[in-house]
């Protein structure tokens, strides 16, 4: 085996680069810090935020609890309510007229905007959190659905009926099947979103979460603390990211690619 091949298809690289790739971007964040003589309520050191997280391990997991119950429920729910959304528009044209217009003209709304209006509406409670997540991560879910489903080959179509498949077996034995990659796609955008619609929601009547603490950390001027919450936040996103990427690995082998 090749040096390159090596780094491109061995699973101890595809840990081992990562990781290296995230000691190369501490240390250039360390010698920025240091060689322009930055401010620590500016732009901490990376020991400045590693030390602010051991003074508070506890305090700050707890807040990361919070807000990853309130990412893992809303994406749950936005799942729950996308996908079937996604297949009725898939089987009728004059419902996917009806609400296309619809999905993108809420989309379209900046959802820290309407942040503010969800605590009027809801309360201070974690409602409003999980409706917001909900919001950001429906979109994507809903549109890779759909264009996942439309994007069946004819061919294949055409096979199966002259099999005499009925309806339902071309839609879910099929076109359900061969969306699914794309589906997954979908849920991978929508899981990064999630996390930043929990800490947005968490700007506004929060209490607790992560969101809660780099806008009260701001507001004091505790770089390093907000950096911490922020370092938390990143952590957070990547595990359900490649939770995800596992899960797609377990269920669908077919569709991985070959090299």
């Amino acid at each position: 085996m090749t040096q390159r091949s090596w780094l491109t298809s061995s699973r101890s690289a595809a840990v081992l680069l990562p990781v290296v790739g995230l000691i190369g971007a501490i240390a250039l964040w360390w010698l920025a810090v240091r060689a322009f003589d930055i401010e620590p309520f500016l732009l901490p050191t990376p020991g400045a935020v590693l030390g602010r997280f051991l003074e508070q391990p506890g305090f700050l997991l707890e807040q990361t609890g919070v807000s990853f119950v309130e990412t893992i429920t809303g994406f749950g729910l936005a799942i729950v309510v996308g996908v079937p959304i996604a297949l009725l528009i898939v089987r009728s044209v004059i419902l996917e007229r009806l609400v296309y217009p619809l999905l993108l003209a809420v989309n379209a709304i900046p959802k820290i905007a309407i942040a503010p209006l969800l605590v009027v509406w809801w309360g201070f409670g974690i409602g409003p959190k999980i409706l917001m997540v909900l919001l950001v991560c429906f979109f994507p879910i809903v549109i890779s659905t759909a264009q996942g489903m439309k994007s069946t080959p004819a061919e294949l179509v055409e096979l199966l009926r002259s099999l005499k498949a009925s309806r339902r077996q071309e839609f879910f034995k099929l076109r359900l099947t061969y969306a699914l990659p794309q589906v997954f796609t979908g849920l991978k955008v929508a899981i990064s979103l999630a996390v930043i619609g929990s800490v947005i929601s968490e700007f506004s009547g929060a209490t607790a979460g992560l969101g809660f603490v780099i806008s009260t950390s701001g507001a004091s001027a505790d770089t390093a603390l907000a950096f911490a919450a922020i370092g938390l936040l990143s952590l957070m996103s990547i595990v359900l990211f490649y939770g995800l990427v596992l899960l797609e690995h377990l269920l669908l082998p077919w569709a991985q690619e070959t090299g």
